[in-house]
């Protein structure tokens, strides 16, 4: 008998590739912010881009938690398993605690 095994699918599943390529670009927005300190570049320049990295790093996490809401949440809740429900409902109130935390 031949075993299936399946990959787990999550929110941002279909959209991998782009939110992959968003943290590319993030990615190479804090190198250049690391060249600007190397550089001894400007304070106020160097916070700007830190500001916008931050506000990139931010919009890529509501994108996730998007997904997972519509997704995951969604899901457990349409499931009828009471308890997957709840592990995801708890879930997503501790990641949204962390985001009013870290505002």
């Amino acid at each position: 008998m031949t075993e299936i095994t399946t990959t787990p699918t999550y929110g941002y599943t279909k959209d991998k590739d782009a939110l992959v390529k968003r943290l590319h670009r993030i990615e190479g927005q804090v190198r250049g912010i690391e060249k600007m300190v190397a550089n001894d570049r400007y304070c106020i320049d160097i916070l700007t881009q830190i500001a916008a990295v931050n506000t990139a790093l931010e919009s890529l996490a509501f994108k996730i938690l998007d997904d997972h809401v519509r997704h995951c949440v969604a899901g457990a809740l349409q499931s009828g398993d009471a308890a997957d429900a709840l592990t995801k409902t708890e879930e997503l109130l501790e990641a949204v605690q962390r985001f009013a935390r870290t505002r």
